[in-house]
């Protein structure tokens, strides 16, 4: 431990201290930290919603919510569209937030360059369709939210750097007479940067568009499905989705969601052939496919959500108390990471684009995977998680639940994995806690 520690603090946390003052870096990172509320919010609803609303969920099947009150599932129609104006919009928050942010670090105008990010996000945004009934036609809401984070960060980072450059050359700069307004003054100084802007932007579309009639939005999805449609469903499998998902994650797209479709295709038949054995034998105990998505990844591997987050969690509270930010954030990220929802970490820490995290953060599940598989499929000590869990549940019982809650060992296993994964994060937070230190230091001096 001593010496990751040293070795990661004499290279790594120089390294990270480098690229975290790289102004785009700085930029992404501090538009998480702004959407941070709004995501917390949204988080803290899909908590409500789901573990305490939903009849299926954790603590609602726990204490047999649904039968003490009547039309249960309702009532969660009534903090539903609050998910809509909070982590539904994730894309269009980042993309003004990335150009808003970019332009204070190179002192262009943050509100403009905010503004025209997202009509460029929108010049880009697939073509409104056709309804059905041809009553009319509208915007695909798919790339609104994680989904089209990828976009929104590029759009962000080149509408600042450009309509900020641009606006510094005198020659396209309007000059307005001394007694207008300055807020109007400032929008005609860089009217002629902001239409160059969208017309590049337009010109960008117009080339996507005739590489595919979807744009750039579904052609970068496309791009990152295509070289894993080849892949079957065995253990190697699940650890490249894994590595995949995690890095996507560090990328700021929604792993889980962007491989969801082709993880579907892959493994859906393998967990509904293991429901109907165990519907037939009443035992999970030889079930024809042990290693699948939901028997592998989602019992052992996603304790506190994606990248089994609730470990850096509890090793923030025992090493990291002195970087007040983060541990900040953790304690509030504490009780949505109980029940597998990270999104406030994950874009409040920030682990988006944040080198300091991103090798445990791929690192933890790939290992906690590995334990479940030696416990399933080599010792077999434990039945393979054949029976549909909620998502919500906390990741430490899911192996338990899953296995069908009468195998001891499932339960010991769970929390086997939460502490693995700490003790990963556990020299990571150290060296994070330090360059946290280190910072702060040289801005009191």
């Amino acid at each position: 431990m001593e010496k990751m520690q040293a070795f990661m603090e004499r290279f790594f946390v120089p390294f990270a201290a480098k690229i975290n003052s790289q102004r785009h870096v700085a930029a992404v990172r501090d538009a998480f930290t702004l959407s941070f509320p709004l995501t917390m919010a949204g988080s803290m609803v899909l908590l409500i919603n789901y573990v305490f609303l939903d009849p299926t969920g954790f603590v609602a099947s726990l204490l047999h919510l649904g039968d003490l009150i009547p039309n249960l599932a309702d009532y969660q129609a009534v903090l539903s569209s609050v998910i809509n104006g909070t982590t539904n919009i994730l894309a269009i928050l980042i993309a003004f937030l990335v150009a808003y942010q970019l332009a204070q670090e190179m002192q262009g105008d943050q509100v403009l360059c905010g503004i025209t990010a997202l009509a460029a996000y929108f010049i880009l945004y697939p073509a409104a369709r056709n309804f059905a009934d041809k009553s009319g036609s509208g915007l695909m809401t798919t790339y609104f939210g994680a989904q089209g984070l990828f976009v929104a960060l590029f759009v962000g980072l080149f509408v600042a750097e450009l309509l900020t450059r641009l606006g510094n050359n005198k020659k396209l700069v309007i000059k307005m007479p001394e007694q207008v307004p300055p807020a109007v003054s400032q929008s005609f100084n860089l009217l002629l940067p902001i239409m160059i802007v969208l017309a590049v932007t337009g010109v960008l579309n117009f080339i996507f568009n005739n590489i595919t009639s979807d744009g750039i939005q579904v052609l970068i999805y496309n791009m990152i499905q295509a070289p894993l449609t080849s892949l079957g469903s065995s253990m190697g499998t699940i650890i490249v989705f894994v590595v995949v998902q995690q890095f996507l994650w560090v990328l700021g797209i929604h792993g889980p969601n962007t491989l969801n479709a082709l993880r579907s295709v892959i493994f859906t038949e393998q967990q509904n052939m293991n429901l109907a054995y165990v519907a037939a034998h009443g035992t999970a105990w030889g079930a024809p496919y042990p290693i699948n998505w939901g028997s592998i990844n989602d019992a052992f591997g996603n304790t506190g959500g994606s990248g089994a987050t609730l470990g850096l969690i509890i090793a923030t509270f025992i090493v990291g108390k002195k970087n007040k930010a983060q541990y900040q954030i953790c304690k509030m990220s504490l009780a949505p990471g109980l029940f597998n929802i990270n999104e406030p970490i994950i874009f409040g820490l920030p682990l988006v684009m944040n080198p300091m995290y991103i090798v445990p953060f791929i690192l933890s599940p790939v290992v906690c995977n590995i334990i479940g598989w030696f416990c399933v499929c080599v010792i077999k000590i434990i039945p393979p998680v054949a029976y549909s869990v909620a998502w919500t549940t906390p990741g430490f019982l899911i192996p338990f639940l899953g296995s069908g809650a009468n195998n001891i060992m499932a339960l010991v296993i769970g929390f086997v994995c939460v502490g693995v994964s700490t003790l990963i994060y556990l020299p990571f937070v150290i060296a994070s806690t330090k360059a946290a230190l280190k910072a702060e230091g040289a801005e009191n001096a």
